[in-house]
């Protein structure tokens, strides 16, 4: 097999969808209608992504894949947990912009635990992994407690979803209450772990960690 060009018909198999995702919305849009568009063969569709949920996997990786590269510009010369963590997440939603029209498509195909695209699930792992890395990048050379710096990254991940889910139904222009969200959000997040090594506070969050644990276990 010939591995360039079939790089590109996967990349154009992919733009396609998008693309009719966009115009069309994703529950109108079938793999027949994709390798039309497209001018491949169904069977080819079908090689490179078993369903729609597999188009929507690859642009989860993808936008991960953007929003790092956003990220880590953004991230040059910028000090500080709350100013650090601002620009990861406003990166994500960078990267997610264009898909804003079908984000509840998105959800909902996202949503059975069994999906491709559940951002929980196996077939998500790889994905998962590279964003939770986003955040471990936010918080190298911040003062963070080191007894919660190994599980932060994992829990600004966790918060992030939760941003999506509320830009996914943002209304407003641009998104803007999502923006204003992360922004409010982020000096809040950024204090919370500053007073987490208090004495008073820490046994607190070892507590809600070890259950954490345990609910993953």
């Amino acid at each position: 097999m010939d591995h360039a060009k079939s790089a590109q018909t996967k990349a154009l198999v992919l733009e396609t969808a998008l693309a009719m995702f966009r115009s069309k919305g994703f529950a109108k849009t079938t793999m027949r209608a994709i390798a039309t568009e497209a001018g491949v063969s169904l069977g080819s569709a079908y090689y490179y992504f078993a369903s729609k949920d597999e188009l929507v996997l690859e642009l989860y990786r993808e936008s991960v894949a953007e929003q790092r590269v956003r990220a880590t510009t953004a991230l040059v010369g910028t000090t500080g947990l709350s100013d650090r963590l601002k620009a990861a997440v406003h990166s994500g939603l960078d990267a997610l912009g264009p898909y804003h029209h079908f984000g509840g498509a998105f959800i909902a195909s996202a949503l059975p635990p069994q999906s491709a695209v559940n951002p929980f699930g196996e077939a998500s792992r790889q994905a998962r992994g590279d964003a939770v890395a986003i955040f471990e990048e936010v918080i190298d050379g911040t003062k963070v407690p080191a007894f919660l710096r190994p599980q932060l990254p994992e829990l600004l991940w966790l918060a992030y979803m939760g941003v999506v889910l509320f830009w996914v139904y943002d209304r407003s222009g641009d998104q803007r209450r999502t923006r204003m969200l992360i922004d409010g959000a982020a000096p809040l997040i950024a204090k919370l772990v500053s007073i987490s090594r208090l004495p008073v506070v820490r046994p607190l969050v070892e507590e809600a960690l070890a259950l954490k644990a345990r609910v993953q276990a």
